[in-house]
């Protein structure tokens, strides 16, 4: 029998080995490269016609090959209060659920927010689920980002990025976003920091209106924090 230091040094070696594992699969599930399709062809109906609920059907590998294929949000398309979603694929989607829904923000996120593109950038913020100090529901507006057009991390093509670091700190501040546009109330969005490896292991996401009036995050966009 081995001694019980080898063994606790082989528990050990295995609990620190299996985030690596983990991740490595999650990026294997990303697939390869574009395979070349269409928006219209990946969903399997008209681009104007797709629902959250269509990007929900589809596998890891088929999301990444969607956001290859849809353009970029123009300067304008994106205005005010969206819904979002995790979509829920890859073998960390449980992992990236419980930092978002617990770690992000002071509750669970429901959405973001976007100004148009007058400049060469503008800010957003994104939504939560929270209690007030009377622990009455409402809706936490923080963890504000910068947003801008320029060439994806993911592939070199245009997206829209969602970029945290100028008001954020901790592991937000590492985080970042990219939106691609299905139609005028349905984007895929990716998102990935620095802990889960960056740019190749991205967690995919929805952002979908109709569009509410935007309000403005609730105090200084600088946030601390994980």
């Amino acid at each position: 029998m081995g001694s019980p230091t080898a063994a606790i040094l082989t528990l050990g070696l295995i609990i620190l080995g299996l985030p690596v594992v983990l991740a490595v699969i999650n990026v294997l599930q990303n697939g390869a490269g574009y395979k070349g399709q269409t928006v219209e062809s990946i969903l399997g109906r008209p681009t104007a016609e797709a629902t959250v609920a269509d990007l929900k059907r589809l596998s890891k590998s088929r999301l990444m090959q969607l956001f290859y294929a849809a353009p970029p949000p123009g300067n304008t398309d994106l205005d005010g209060e969206y819904q979002a979603q995790l979509i829920p694929v890859g073998v960390l989607a449980g992992v990236t659920a419980f930092y978002t829904h617990h770690f992000f923000g002071p509750g669970r996120w429901v959405g973001k927010a976007f100004k148009p593109l007058k400049s060469a950038a503008e800010n957003g913020y994104n939504l939560f689920n929270a209690a007030n100090s009377a622990n009455q529901k409402t809706v936490a507006r923080t963890r504000s980002m910068q947003t801008y057009l320029g060439p994806s991390k993911i592939d070199l093509k245009e997206s829209l990025h969602l970029d945290y670091r100028p008001f954020n700190t901790g592991l937000v501040h590492t985080m970042h976003d990219e939106l691609r546009r299905i139609h005028a109330d349905l984007y895929i969005g990716m998102g990935y920091m620095a802990l889960g490896g960056g740019s190749i292991n991205p967690a995919p996401f929805v952002v979908f209106g109709p569009a509410k009036s935007w309000v403005g995050p609730d105090s200084d966009p600088g946030q601390a924090g994980a």
